[in-house]
């Protein structure tokens, strides 16, 4: 069995995978898959699970080298965007773009992990990096 927190096995085959570069979206149940991208699908019911237990759990095995949220998120302040800063020094380089120019590096991502987070914006782009 395995001894890290990160027990979905779709989601854990992802990082696994993943190269220097690679991103992994995690976001809120609004947030819109884009065509030919693999959706990690862990909404449960609204709230379960939130967004930030799923980040914590994905840092426990993902290298980022930075990330990339939705300006409009500043305005909004969901407690995503809480939980975002208290884990900054392990997300690397923030960037940020407007939540259309999200959308469109969504359709970039290796995957897209769909929590039941109810609260707008709360969508990260993960951008691994190397551990070496």
């Amino acid at each position: 069995m395995k001894k890290t927190p990160l027990l979905n096995v779709a989601l854990s085959r992802t990082i696994a995978s993943m190269g220097h570069g690679d991103i992994l979206v995690i976001g809120d149940a609004g947030l819109p898959v884009p065509p030919g991208v693999e959706l990690i699908d862990l909404a449960v019911t609204p709230g379960l699970p939130d967004f930030a237990s799923v980040l914590r759990v994905v840092l426990s095995e993902l290298q980022v080298e930075r990330h990339v949220l939705a300006a409009e998120m500043q305005k909004v302040v969901p407690p995503a965007l809480v939980e975002i800063e208290r884990l900054k020094g392990k997300l690397g380089k923030r960037e940020w773009l407007s939540h259309e120019d999200f959308k469109v590096l969504s359709r970039s991502a290796r995957a897209l992990v769909r929590t039941g987070e109810c609260q707008p914006y709360s969508n990260i782009a993960l951008i691994s990096g190397v551990t070496f």
